[in-house]
C-alpha cells in the first residue's frame, strides 16, 4: 500500500494517531473479522494500550470529519481501533 494512502488511514481520536480496524483489514489483505479473532486469540502479545473503543460519539465525529472514510461503515462497540 503507498505511503500517500496509508497517512490518509490515520486519525487523531483522544489526541492519539490511530488506524480503525477495517482499515487495517485492508492494508493486511484480511477479512476485519479474520483480523478482530486473530487479535482477541493473541491479546497476550499486545501491549495494554494497543487499542481501544471508541464511543458512539467518537465515531460520530469521526464520520462526521473524515470524508475519506468507506460508504456505508457503522459503529460497533467491538470494533478496536489500533494505534
Amino acid at each position: 500500500m503507498e505511503l500517500l494512502k496509508i497517512e490518509n488511514k490515520i486519525y487523531e481520536v483522544r489526541r492519539q494517531k490511530i488506524m480503525l480496524d477495517f482499515d487495517l483489514a485492508e492494508m493486511y489483505e484480511v477479512e476485519n473479522r479474520a483480523l478482530k479473532q486473530a487479535v482477541k486469540r493473541n491479546l497476550d502479545r499486545f501491549p495494554s494500550d494497543f487499542m481501544f473503543q471508541l464511543t458512539k460519539t467518537e465515531w460520530h465525529e469521526l464520520i462526521t470529519n473524515c470524508d475519506n472514510l468507506p460508504g456505508g461503515v457503522k459503529f460497533s462497540p467491538a470494533t478496536p481501533c489500533i494505534y
